[in-house]
């Protein structure tokens, strides 16, 4: 017989959300974190209760385990939900709302794909990658040149670019901006390719996907469990598999290492 739900089992379940809602907090820092951890792995019940809660919360619990915590996502329309117009919109350039959004879409897709590019990094609970920004702005300014010479094609074809992958839409917004520009204080100016970048992954870390490990190549950072789970959800968007399939995301070997991309040969 099935045991009822009372008040605690909610306040439960709610502090568990809670504890996810704050990314860097983890469950080995944590002795009642990592109880509620264990109770939902064990207890259905609990867990069903708690991904109830979270439903009516606008939220979606994507894991929970002792290594990632839980980890959460917003649904559509979601008080919890950042958008990425609304991220865009924080931008000093102005390129048009849709480019715009596209443009960061397109950073964050690539910085996802250089921290997992093989299907077993995903699967491997253990991997961990690094990705810094001068890597990023040079795996998404290769993909601008594939996408302009695939483009090129087409128009000598007389193909229509309508029906374009979305990737193809930000090219030419993406390479015209420059890499890297100093403001008058010496910062890395914010309208850049790589002042995005940086944006982005300071962002990521901020959410405790990323943990900033050097200043080396604009910034490097290693991915964390968390950003692992959430990566796995994005690995079945379209756009990341386009991305993957222009070639221009590599790995050395299996420890997380990354060959060199354009930019960090010139």
């Amino acid at each position: 017989m099935t045991r009822p739900v009372t008040t605690g089992d909610a306040e439960n379940a709610a502090r568990l959300i809670s504890f996810g809602m704050r990314p860097k907090h983890l469950p080995s820092r944590d002795v009642v974190y990592a109880d509620l951890v264990r109770r939902y792995s064990e207890d259905s019940a609990f867990k069903q209760l708690t991904n109830s809660v979270a439903a009516g919360l606008g939220l979606m619990v994507l894991d929970v385990s002792h290594q990632a915590g839980a980890v959460l996502a917003a649904t559509d329309e979601s008080v919890f939900e950042v958008k990425m117009d609304s991220y865009a919109r924080q931008s000093k350039i102005r390129e048009r709302r849709d480019t715009e959004k596209v443009l960061h879409g397109l950073v964050h897709l690539a910085t996802a794909a250089l921290g997992y590019p093989r299907p077993d990094d995903l699967a491997n609970d253990t991997y961990i990658g690094r990705v810094s920004v001068d890597q990023v702005d040079g795996v998404v300014r290769e993909a601008c040149r594939i996408l302009d010479e695939r483009a090129a094609k087409a128009e000598a074809n007389n193909d229509p670019l309508s029906d374009s992958p979305e990737l193809e839409q930000a090219w030419r917004a993406y390479a015209r901006r420059p890499e890297a520009a100093a403001t008058k204080d010496g910062r890395l100016a914010s309208d850049t390719t790589r002042g995005m970048v940086s944006r982005a992954l300071r962002f990521l870390a901020d959410q405790g996907f990323l943990v900033q490990v050097s200043g080396e190549q604009g910034g490097t950072y290693r991915t964390t469990p968390r950003y692992q789970v959430q990566v796995r959800e994005l690995a079945a968007d379209s756009a990341f598999e386009e991305l993957l399939a222009l070639g221009v995301v590599a790995v050395s070997d299996g420890e997380g290492t990354l060959r060199p991309s354009i930019s960090d040969t010139l």
